[in-house]
Formats: C-alpha cells, sequence, structure tokens
C-alpha cells in the first residue's frame, strides 16, 4: 500500500480506491507502452517515471510493452535506444513484450467478431470511410458493405491476411453505431492491408491491427490493471473498454484506462515528426544531439538519470496540460550535480599571466577539494608555475570598486595557490593585451596557515598552469529555440524559432588530470558551469559539453 497518504496525487487516489473496491494488492500491474518509431524524448521521461514508480510504490510489475504495429515507421534501432534509456534511468521492467506477440490472438478474436457479428470488412477508400463519418453534431452513415453475410467477411478477412488483398484494398470495421456521440465508436477500422515486412515477424503478416485494437487486448493478455495514457486518449477509452468485453468472458480480469495531462516544456518540441525532420534537415546532428530533447541527447548532454527523475516528481501528474519552463529541468540538474560532480578547472577565453617572480623553470603540485559537498570525494593535486591562463574577462587595466578581479595595482587569490598583484601589461601593435605580469605572495599559499595565507582579498579567480594544460574542445550548448513554444505560434513554422547560437564551439585548456575523464563523465568548470565528456572524445582530442551553466543565464538574455 502506498504511505503518506496527505502527498497522493490524483492516479494515486484512483489506485487506493480501487485497492478498497475492485483489485486486490497482488492484481495490480502496470505498463509503458512506447512505439518502437523514434526515440523518446522528456515527456516520455515522465511517463516512464509515473508507471515504473507507481510499480515501486505498489511494489507491483511493470511491462515494457513496444506497441509493434506500424512496419512503416518502426525499426530495431529504436526498440535498443529504448531499452538503453528506460535502464539508464533506472527502472527494471517485469516483462519485456511487444503488441507483435499477440499478432496470431488478436486476429483470432478479429475472426470471432466477424462471426459475432461485431465486425465486417469494408471495401470503401479510406476518403470514403473518412466522409461517411459525419460530425460531432450529425451522425456517420452507413457503409453500404455493413451488412455483409458472416461467411464472405471471414473468405474477404482471410485473403487480407494471406496479401491478396492490395494495400488499401480492404479494412476490417467494428460494427458499432454510426449514430454515437463519440466519433471513435463509429464503426472504427480494427485492421489495415500493409505489405511491409515487420522488424520481429518479418512478411508473416500482411495485416495490421490499429492502435484501438491491439492496445487494450494488449493489457488484457498480459493482465495489466492500470492503463495510464496521456488526456488525448480520453475519447478512446470507451472504445478501449468495448473492444475488452468483446474479447473477455465473465470473471477475466480487466484492465482499467485512466487519463493524465501532459506537461510541455518549453523552448522545445516534442513530436517526433519534427524532432525527426530536425535531424534529416540537418539542423541537429542526430537523435542523441545534445540540444534535443530527447532522453539520448539529455544523457549525452551531462543530465543525470536522478536529475531527470527529480524533475518527473517535482512537476507531478495533473488533469489539465500546462508549460513547464526549461529552467526547472535546467534547476533539477544543477541541483543534482552540485552534489555529485567533481569541481576542475578550466580557462575557455585565456590570456597569459606571467608571475615575474615565481623562479623560472619551478613548478609545484597544490591539494584541491574535489567536492566541498561530498566529503567523501577527496582531494587531487594540480600543478602550479609561473606562467598560467585565467579568463580575459577576470581581468582589467583600470576598473571601479565593483569590480573584485584581477586589476593593476590590486591583489586577488588565484584558487588554491597565492595571492597576486598585478603589475603591468603587454599589448601587441594593436593595442590588445597578450601578456598580464604579477606578483605574488610567496607566503599566501592557500591551505599552509601562515598568517599571510588567511589574508583576506576580495577576488578569487580560476587558472590553469600553461605548461600543463590538457587542450580540448569545449560544446556550448543552449537551447534550441529562441520561443517558449515554437510551434504554437500561427502562421509560423517551428523551424522559423532555431536559435543560431544554440550551439558555439571553443577552444579550453584544462587542468591536466582531466586526460583520463570517462565519456559521460561529469565535472564542474569552476565559477563557469557543469559539463560532460562527450562521445566523440579521444584522448588526442578531448571533448566536453556544458551541461547548464552555474546560473541560469537565459533570463539575462530576454531582457
Amino acid at each position: 500500500m502506498a504511505e503518506g497518504k496527505k502527498s497522493l496525487n490524483f492516479i494515486e487516489q484512483i489506485i487506493e480506491e480501487d485497492l478498497s473496491k475492485d483489485y486486490k494488492q497482488e492484481e495490480l500491474k502496470f505498463r509503458f507502452p512506447p512505439e518502437p518509431n523514434g526515440y523518446l524524448h522528456i515527456g516520455h521521461a515522465s511517463s516512464i517515471c509515473l508507471n515504473f514508480g507507481l510499480g515501486e510504490r505498489y511494489d507491483a510489475p511493470v511491462n515494457l510493452r513496444f506497441d509493434d504495429t506500424n512496419p512503416m515507421k518502426e525499426e530495431q534501432e529504436y526498440v535498443d535506444a529504448i531499452k538503453k534509456d528506460v535502464e539508464w534511468l533506472g527502472f527494471k521492467w517485469a516483462k519485456e513484450c511487444y503488441a507483435s506477440d499477440y499478432f496470431q490472438q488478436l486476429y483470432d478474436w478479429a475472426v470471432e467478431m466477424i462471426k459475432n457479428s461485431d465486425a465486417y470488412v469494408d471495401s470503401q477508400t479510406s476518403e470514403e470511410i473518412a466522409e461517411q463519418k459525419g460530425t460531432p453534431t450529425e451522425p456517420g452513415k452507413e457503409s453500404p458493405y455493413r451488412n455483409r453475410s458472416v461467411g464472405e467477411n471471414l473468405a474477404l478477412f482471410e485473403q487480407m491476411k494471406n496479401g491478396e488483398t492490395p494495400e488499401r484494398g480492404h479494412v476490417l470495421r467494428a460494427k458499432i453505431d454510426m449514430a454515437s456521440p463519440n466519433m471513435l465508436m463509429r464503426d472504427p477500422v480494427m485492421y489495415r492491408c500493409l505489405h511491409k515486412s515487420h522488424h520481429r515477424t518479418g512478411n508473416d503478416w500482411m495485416i495490421y491491427p490499429m492502435y484501438d485494437w491491439a492496445h487494450g487486448q494488449s493489457d488484457f493478455i498480459e493482465g495489466v490493471s492500470h492503463s495510464f495514457c496521456t488526456l488525448e486518449f480520453l475519447p478512446h477509452r470507451e472504445l478501449y473498454n468495448w473492444f475488452v468485453e468483446k474479447v473477455s468472458k465473465p470473471g477475466d480480469f480487466k484492465p482499467k484506462q485512466r487519463e493524465f495531462a501532459r506537461r510541455n516544456l518549453s523552448h522545445t518540441v516534442v513530436s517526433k515528426r519534427k524532432l525527426l525532420q530536425l535531424v534529416e534537415k540537418g539542423i541537429v546532428d542526430s537523435w542523441d544531439d545534445p540540444r534535443m530533447p530527447t532522453i539520448s541527447g539529455l544523457r549525452r548532454r551531462g543530465y543525470t538519470p536522478a536529475s531527470i527523475r527529480k524533475f518527473a516528481d517535482s512537476i507531478g501528474v495533473g488533469k489539465r496540460e500546462n508549460l513547464i519552463d526549461v529552467a526547472h529541468l535546467e534547476f533539477c540538474a544543477r541541483e543534482d550535480l552540485n552534489k555529485v560532480a567533481p569541481r576542475v578547472m578550466a580557462v575557455l577565453d585565456p590570456v597569459k599571466l606571467v608571475i615575474t617572480n615565481y623562479p623560472e623553470g619551478e613548478e609545484e603540485w597544490l591539494e584541491a577539494e574535489n567536492n566541498p559537498e561530498d566529503e567523501s570525494a577527496g582531494s587531487r593535486k594540480i600543478p602550479f608555475s609561473r606562467e598560467i591562463y585565467i579568463e580575459k574577462e577576470d581581468f582589467k587595466e583600470e576598473a571601479n570598486r565593483k569590480f573584485f578581479r584581477l586589476t593593476l595595482g590590486k591583489e586577488v587569490r588565484l584558487k588554491n595557490a597565492y595571492i597576486i598583484k598585478g603589475e603591468s601589461v603587454v599589448k601587441d601593435d594593436n593595442g590588445n593585451i597578450t601578456e598580464i605580469h604579477c606578483t605574488y605572495d610567496p607566503k599566501s599559499k592557500s591551505g599552509s596557515g601562515t598568517e599571510e595565507s588567511l589574508r583576506k582579498v576580495k577576488g578569487t579567480l580560476h587558472w590553469v598552469s600553461i605548461k600543463h594544460a590538457l587542450e580540448a574542445e569545449i560544446r556550448l550548448y543552449d537551447r534550441l529555440f529562441t520561443e517558449e513554444v515554437p510551434d504554437g505560434i500561427k502562421d509560423k513554422d517551428y523551424l522559423d524559432f532555431i536559435n543560431p547560437d544554440s550551439l558555439q564551439i571553443t577552444t579550453g585548456y584544462l587542468e591536466p588530470g582531466l586526460k583520463n575523464a570517462e565519456i559521460g563523465e561529469n565535472v564542474q568548470f569552476q565559477r563557469i558551469g557543469y559539463f560532460c565528456v562527450d562521445k566523440d572524445s579521444t584522448t588526442a582530442k578531448p571533448v566536453f559539453n556544458r551541461t547548464v551553466s552555474l546560473r541560469d543565464s537565459w533570463a539575462k538574455k530576454k531582457k
């Protein structure tokens, strides 16, 4: 049973009510049923967390079932990617199932429905069928083939199954009510002819079930207790129940469909069709491009499973759709990475700094804390030498009192190192600063315990030793779209709002210890942001992706 009833969402309240009336604890079973026609996105992550989270809360099995009823769009690549995503999020399914596992059973049930005059073969075109559907305020018209004999329907349906009927030649329709106020009940199509090879069944089948026919029956076969869908499936519930009633017997355990609202994410699109367009048009490199809202894209960018699960849990489930600011997802990433990501130093826009009174040719290895948020993270050694890089923005020749970084005549501390004082600059023929000369206080070494080391200065800068620096490609990712709802603006195409600055590539100089960082490893570049090692990274050419900045900088851009 669930704990903490005061915090129950409406989905959990439904389950609790069912447990008090219709179901036993051991009868609870859930499922996550993706169609393998693309990569999963952040919206699917919420559904994954909902269904598998319910499984954990109620100690109930959760099936991973692939709704593979459309061979025109589905591929094994997508099946493999979906399984990887679910596992990466930290969930385990009870059974791996496929709608195609039930093709024979679905066909046998369809035959029984024909025999019971609950289904018929319609030879009209799809356009004719659509025209006869009517409108929400006007009843539909019955097909001229609606009253075919059982024998003729059985013969035609078998021809469809054997591939003797051309594609679009016939369809099998349920015989319900062409005057129903629910247009989905107006003799919906159950099967269509598709002479396409299936990624699992090959060419065994020339007909394929429609979603409404396959979905509820798959739930029924698997003994699923609750089939949770998004709100657009609410009108389908009546048909879901009608089909289950037709194939079940009195006393059979029957699933229930219930609906919850989507949580839409700002500055992105989650339509698989549109995501595929982004890939095909070369706007992004692939389904796992770090700018994509796919789970694989988020993983490659450096999001952690914990951050995505936290995001899904924090937005909850509701009965009304709403728009979630992507800044909240980024906040969840920062909150988790702050706890687990080691701190390192990297300089992305360097200027050379020479410590003129530091002995030439000398170097030392300084102690640096890995993560102040995690006592068990330990420490590391970082090299220090006479010539280092600092960020260009951390120096001004002249500055006002509010500038607490390096300037001539003033002191700052180098992180984990010494206090330095700006003395002079070297410029090129165009007046650009090429070197900053400074002096250091050799008694001010961090952690040495001397009186000078405890001396307070207002600014602290990160740096890297030039002699030891690891050169790396740095990919600075930002939001892919400039508009909150890029596909919701009248007379505009969502592609009109592509952010031209969604990816900027630069060269960075990093602590040498990062040479051994593994693909996917998260780090915090101090004072810059959170980064991870990209899969393109090699020993010869390390590549780091920016996951998120240390603070939300997007709000400033909009002002």
